[in-house]
């Protein structure tokens, strides 16, 4: 591969214009592609196999026109201190909002509260009607919504307290145009210090941006016709950033590196194309195996993300190998500090200075068993508060208070109780039953009977009388352990009221669906690491040649993402540090978050392990003693993989500013996770291990090495294949 490699980097380097201009006509097309394609689908959140989306599904066949998936509101009216709502004017002041919302745009129903059951709280300061849409959650039009808030302000006119529940306000996804702006800003300055170039630090960024553009084009282009969001490109466009960065750092590194040695530009791309363009292969292989892992969880609109995020990373890979190189071209020897242009001689080679990296290694190789146990037992005691860990689907209780859909959420609680937010829609199949008002009445009275259960809604008949619905509101909040109880209890009694009734029940709803989701998320993890590690690993067995580096990559990955989850858990469960990055509201951790930190977190991590150990692996190839490859490894890459982190981290940290919770979570876990690997784990525990196993760690059994093919990642064999550093190179360097 390497030899391959090294020739494609060349040809990059002399038909650099070729190479160019056949990038910028793809993002081109691409781009014209996105503007003419149709608007992408709404987000379509299915959990195929559960028991809360067979009601939701069942539901929607038997209600027809029902809109069981669109949008709603919760118009949430408090009368003022003093005062009940049911005095006639705030009375009329409720109804007067009501009657104008009857009227707007999409709207199927308002139910006016004084004409519902159970709508006006006990003590009669609270009340809440419910508008309903044709529309689906975050596809309200513009005149639907600014109807919504205007009725709602003419209510706060009149010197009531109204606030807007529901998801009838859901926002569209940001784009994150700041956060990546904030991303880009620090990895510039990160690049900038590392290379000491302004030309060589905007390479990467100028390579990733083309890169993510041409990924989040395709997404859009192809959306329609392969069902993918707008939601579906967030991770593709957070994760394609990243690596993007990463891996043209990777060859420019390596480029320098080379030219400081003394080879021409064009021997030089070369070379750094098939060295760590070897690794950046293998390095993306590892992030598009997890990625397309998350295709085994059974969650539709993860699998969309990781696909489509894999395709990104691929693109990402293709553009450090022809891109990069080609750009090289038209800079030459300008990726190099000024100071070493100008000065006279042959520049020093790069690995003959003693630099961090370098000392560092040495500093963990005179005492390696105290700096693995350190490491271990710091990650270790980082990871303890994951054991707490509870997870759940956050709603509107995670929410800024400065939003109305958060007050509005409080206000309900305070005045019905905190279950109100979470009520459980109980589906009854009646169909074939002798007597299905008995048997709805039937469910209704087990169901009400149940401990947790505050009160339950009187049986609703669709017009067939086949099915039933009705409403049980428990006495926790939907993110309670409780209330989990609670929906299995109910579910627990599905079978002797269908031998006792004939009637089938099912449990459904928002809170249902949550809890179902956590669930089959937890069920699928173990099944998902098993292939998303054992893939990985066999992939390293092939890049080192050994059975011992892969095994410790692998459980040097499980540390940092361990600890990365105790970290989010402390913040966003237990509150630690929370004010600091703007989270108002603890609970329960975001179910998708441990598998899709997994996949995540382990392709980047299978990153530095790859580019830092082949260099390793590449110095103990060419003779060197175990000890003193690991110092030429870190010699050479310890610095770019530092930086590379650092960049990392600044992308990832930057959507810790973004308001969605959920994103936010995602900011800190993935930054955590990074910070964990890159420092901790590759950093130190790497070199610790490898010093303390000596050549061990490259052991392979012979009846394995005749198996698995050769693939040179640490181009042993480019000293045949290339032609001399001092050959004359067939077309002049631009410069």
């Amino acid at each position: 591969m390497a030899t391959f490699l090294y020739r494609l980097g060349r040809w990059a380097f002399v038909r650099r214009r070729l190479v160019t201009l056949l990038w910028v006509a793809v993002l081109a097309a691409c781009g014209v592609l996105a503007a003419k394609a149709p608007a992408a689908p709404d987000d379509g959140f299915s959990m195929p196999g559960t028991e809360a989306q067979k009601a939701f599904d069942l539901m929607n066949e038997r209600f027809p026109g029902g809109h069981a998936d669109g949008a709603s509101a919760r118009l949430v009216f408090v009368a003022p201190s003093g005062q009940k709502i049911t005095a006639q004017s705030n009375q009329q002041a409720v109804e007067k909002t009501v009657a104008e919302l009857a009227h707007a745009e999409q709207v199927t129903g308002v139910v006016d509260p004084f004409k519902m059951q159970g709508a006006v709280s006990k003590d009669g300061t609270t009340a809440y009607a419910t508008v309903n849409y044709s529309a689906k959650a975050g596809g309200l039009s513009k005149g639907a919504t600014g109807a919504l808030q205007q009725a709602a302000q003419h209510g706060r006119d009149t010197g009531l307290k109204v606030e807007i529940g529901g998801n009838a306000l859901m926002a569209k996804p940001e784009a994150g145009g700041s956060s990546e702006a904030i991303g880009m800003a620090l990895s510039a300055v990160v690049l900038v210090i590392t290379f000491g170039s302004l030309v060589a630090a905007g390479l990467p960024l100028l390579t990733a941006v083309i890169g993510v553009g041409l990924g989040m084009s395709l997404i859009a282009g192809l959306g329609s016709t392969l069902g993918l969001s707008s939601t579906t490109g967030t991770l593709a466009m957070m994760l394609g950033l990243a690596v993007g960065i990463d891996y043209a750092v990777f060859i420019v590194s390596r480029y320098r590196a080379e030219l400081s040695e003394g080879r021409t530009p064009q021997e030089a791309a070369g070379r750094a194309v098939g060295t760590a363009g070897s690794a950046v292969v293998f390095a993306g292989l590892t992030v598009v195996i997890a990625l397309a892992g998350l295709s085994v969880v059974g969650i539709p609109l993860l699998a969309k993300m990781g696909m489509a995020a894999a395709g990104t990373v691929v693109i990402a890979v293709l553009v450090a190998l022809t891109l990069v190189p080609a750009l090289l071209g038209f800079i030459g020897r300008k990726v190099l500090p000024r100071k070493v242009r100008k000065a006279e001689g042959p520049a020093q080679p790069a690995g003959a200075k003693e630099n961090g990296g370098a000392r560092w290694a040495r500093f963990v190789l005179r005492r390696p068993l105290a700096m693995l146990v350190l490491g271990v037992i710091g990650l270790g005691a980082l990871a303890a508060p994951a054991l707490d860990l509870r997870l759940g689907l956050p709603g509107d209780e995670a929410k800024p208070t400065s939003t109305t859909q958060r007050r509005a959420y409080d206000l309900l609680s305070e005045g019905f109780g905190p279950g109100f937010n979470g009520p459980l829609t109980v589906l009854v199949d009646v169909k074939g039953t002798a007597d299905p008002k008995a048997a709805a009445g039937e469910v209704a009275k087990t169901v009400s009977g149940l401990p947790g259960v505050v009160t339950v809604t009187p049986p609703m008949f669709n017009k067939a009388g086949d099915t039933a619905l009705l409403n049980a509101i428990p006495a926790t909040g939907p993110a309670e352990a409780a209330t989990k109880d609670l929906v299995h209890t109910i579910r627990g009694h599905a079978a002797g009221l269908n031998a006792s009734t004939g009637a089938t029940v099912l449990v459904s709803g928002t809170t249902a669906m949550n809890i179902d989701v956590s669930q089959k998320l937890t069920d699928a993890l173990l099944p998902y690491l098993a292939v998303v590690v054992g893939l990985a690993v066999l992939l390293l067995l092939v890049v080192f040649r050994s059975v011992l580096v892969p095994l410790k990559a692998a459980l040097g990955f499980l540390l940092s993402v361990a600890a990365a989850l105790g970290a989010v858990v402390a913040v966003f469960q237990w509150g630690w540090l929370a004010d600091l990055i703007g989270v108002e509201q603890t609970g329960p951790v975001m179910s998708m978050m441990p598998i899709f930190m997994i996949g995540v977190v382990f392709g980047l991590a299978m990153d530095y392990e790859v580019f830092l150990v082949t260099r390793i692996r590449e110095g103990y190839v060419h003779g060197e003693q175990p000890g003193e490859a690991i110092v030429t490894g870190f010699r050479h890459n310890a610095r770019v993989v530092t930086a590379a982190a650092f960049i990392m981290i600044a992308v990832f940290a930057g959507f810790i500013g973004m308001s969605e919770p959920m994103i936010k979570m995602m900011g800190l876990g993935l930054a955590a996770a990074v910070a964990f690997d890159a420092f901790v784990v590759r950093m130190t525990i790497v070199p610790a291990v490898l010093a303390l196993l000596g050549r061990r760690a490259w052991w392979l059994p012979r009846w394995l090495d005749r198996l698995i093919p050769d693939v040179d990642v640490e181009g042993s064999k480019l000293h045949a294949a290339a032609p001399e550093a001092a050959a004359p190179v067939r077309e002049s360097v631009t410069v």
